[in-house]
């Protein structure tokens, strides 16, 4: 069994923004592996399907970023997985813009989302999917840029990233974290 979380925040106004990259990721993933995300568990939006067998729910906590780990405590505890089988999807300022970083597990690092996790699971041993959303300006308020949108040009070059992220997720269940790592960081 897999849990595939995204992070973001709830709600049409965070819909677009860098801080989403794990919900729209979700979305795309979603689509990939047929599964609807329509139901309301676990203080998440949340889908269940298979996936080669294996039974995979997909999550959007729904308790904005900084209490991601709420929602994803209570999912964990209840479906007793292994937390190497727990694959966070989230954005990323500290990493180029449009790429991606998979990580085995380690530190939070700057991100809350992550930290709340961390925090609530007390455990860091879960695979991560990063996706870099450029850096912001010197002088410019990081809540400020991490809720803002793309540009035009950005727009495009993010869906093909987000796109990246959803089949860089499959590989993780197909093949494991190395292959991920492998096959798709910086890239």
């Amino acid at each position: 069994m897999y849990i595939i979380a995204g992070l973001g925040n709830p709600g049409d106004n965070y819909k677009y923004t860098r801080h989403n990259m794990g919900f729209l990721t979700i979305d795309n993933l979603a689509e990939k592996l047929n599964i609807k995300v329509n139901k309301i568990k676990f203080k998440s939006l949340i889908g269940e399907g298979n996936y080669k067998g294996e039974k995979v729910i997909l999550v959007k906590p729904q308790t904005y970023m900084n209490n991601s780990g709420e929602a994803l405590r209570d999912i964990v505890k209840f479906y007793k997985i292994d937390i190497s089988n727990l694959i966070v999807i989230v954005d990323d300022i500290d990493i180029e813009f449009a790429t991606l970083k998979v990580k085995r597990s380690g530190s939070a690092g700057t991100h809350n989302g992550l930290k709340s996790i961390i925090y609530q699971l007390i455990d860091d041993k879960f695979p991560r999917i990063k996706v870099g959303i450029g850096q912001k300006r010197e002088g410019q308020d990081l809540a400020n840029f991490v809720l803002s949108g793309f540009t035009k040009s950005e727009g495009a070059q993010i869906e093909q990233t987000i796109d990246k992220a959803a089949d860089c997720a499959i590989e993780i269940m197909d093949r494991g974290v190395e292959s991920a790592m492998n096959k798709f960081n910086g890239k």
